[in-house]
């Protein structure tokens, strides 16, 4: 591992952020003399960015905790576009409404991680349909597009996948590498930034764009890659059996999220420390340490409460920990797990065990799915185990505080609550 002079690199090699770098001397020379803007892009192609995305957030927040300057780029442009990054085909086209939608609604979880303000690192956010949707098609491809060689267009992974797959590559989504490096290129001059981070799938497109800024005369610019994460199963960061492990709270509930790491396999809890919380380093290999023995699963719930926090606040994170300590140490009822609400009179005239799992609360992905849980005996109502796939769930199983408590395994609980 490289040794490191200035604290933002320092702590983010250490932690496990880094993949690559272009110039490692030189952009730790810059961080150790200068205060440095950096950037990361995100484009709005949900209401909500998911936990894959969260390590870049934090390389945002270590940027601001050693003293310089994070900018987060929403794609208000290219989110028009699209990136086709090592994607299978083309993401379907949002209207710029939609995009303006998921922007805002997206801008919420950014100010949990960064300090935004007019101080010298105080956090930036800007949008890059400020310099992208009113372009003058004409006069980018003469100052902007004569920069770009197909051939070595052609040369980049990215590219090389979908092509070789025989998967088809539009020209729309052909000029996303420029859109992004010409945001390289606006950003340095109207904002001083001087390094774009990002997965290391995006490690051709921000070389590209340090390039396109030597071509067009701005200081020397950076690159920095995070690498790609998978769990220790190989599984994909920021996906749960149930879907999308959303960042917005109105998409999943802190107890949700909470239980997403919570559930962390144990060859990665030392790893997602040093990744998604500040905890000292010394604290980490503590903590690592203890996590060898039976104390794992303690060790797990600081994982998830210290991950929750930063998100959600300090005392959702420990309401959640509360929660799913009274749910599977107490077998108890809490109002924090999560809750499906259904017409009284449905549940009045009994719904079908298959479909409550399934339709009604998404525990199960399909009825043939709930079939075989039961079958396996995976599913309870009110902690009793279902035996049988024809059975109903009606008013007759609400609970004395007014509920039903549907459960597939130990760790996923909803409660079904007529109105």
């Amino acid at each position: 591992m490289t040794t490191f002079r200035s604290d933002f690199l320092r702590t983010l090699s250490e932690r496990g952020f880094v993949h690559q770098i272009s110039d490692p001397e030189g952009l730790d020379t810059l961080f150790a003399t200068e205060t440095v803007t950096a950037y990361i892009g995100f484009d709005p192609t949900a209401p909500s960015l998911h936990a894959g995305g969260l390590i870049q957030i934090m390389m945002l927040h270590w940027l601001q905790a050693t003293g310089h300057r994070p900018v987060s780029l929403m794609g208000g442009g290219t989110g028009m576009v699209g990136d086709p990054s090592f994607k299978e085909e083309a993401r379907k086209l949002m209207t710029v409404e939609t995009i303006e939608e998921n922007i805002a609604s997206i801008k919420q979880v950014f100010s949990s991680y960064l300090s935004y303000g007019d101080a010298p690192t105080g956090a930036m956010m800007i949008n890059n349909a400020e310099w992208l949707r009113d372009l003058n098609y004409l006069e980018f491809l003469r100052d902007v597009g004569r920069h770009f060689s197909v051939n070595r267009m052609l040369s980049f992974d990215s590219v090389k996948t979908r092509l070789e797959r025989e998967q088809s590559l539009s020209f729309l989504e052909f000029n996303y590498m420029i859109l992004q490096a010409y945001d390289f290129v606006e950003l340095s001059k109207r904002y001083g930034v001087r390094l774009q981070m990002g997965g290391s799938d995006q490690w051709g497109n921000i070389v590209n764009g340090i390039d396109l800024g030597h071509r067009m005369g701005t200081q020397q610019l950076y690159a920095l890659t995070s690498p790609l994460l998978t769990t220790a199963s190989g599984a994909k960061m920021g996906k749960s059996l149930s879907g999308a492990v959303w960042l917005n709270a109105d998409m999943l509930s802190p107890y949700e999220f909470w239980q997403y790491w919570r559930n962390t396999e144990d060859a990665d809890v030392e790893r997602f420390l040093k990744l998604y919380t500040t905890l000292p380093m010394d604290e980490i290999a503590r903590l690592a340490d203890e996590a060898k023995g039976a104390a794992i699963n303690e060790v797990k719930k600081i994982l998830a409460t210290e991950v929750t926090a930063m998100l959600h606040g300090r005392a959702a994170a420990e309401a959640a920990a509360e929660t799913a300590r009274k749910t599977f140490e107490e077998g108890g009822l809490s109002a924090d797990l999560p809750t499906v609400e259904i017409p009284a009179a449905e549940l009045e005239a009994g719904i079908g065990v298959l479909s409550v799992f399934a339709e009604k609360t998404g525990l199960v992905a399909s009825n043939g799915e709930a079939r075989r849980q039961i079958k396996s005996g995976g599913l309870k109502v009110n902690d009793a185990t279902v035996t049988d796939d024809k059975a109903a769930v009606s008013a007759r199983d609400l609970t004395p505080e007014g509920v039903v408590k549907l459960s597939f395994g130990k760790k996923k609980h909803v409660l079904l609550k007529p109105v």
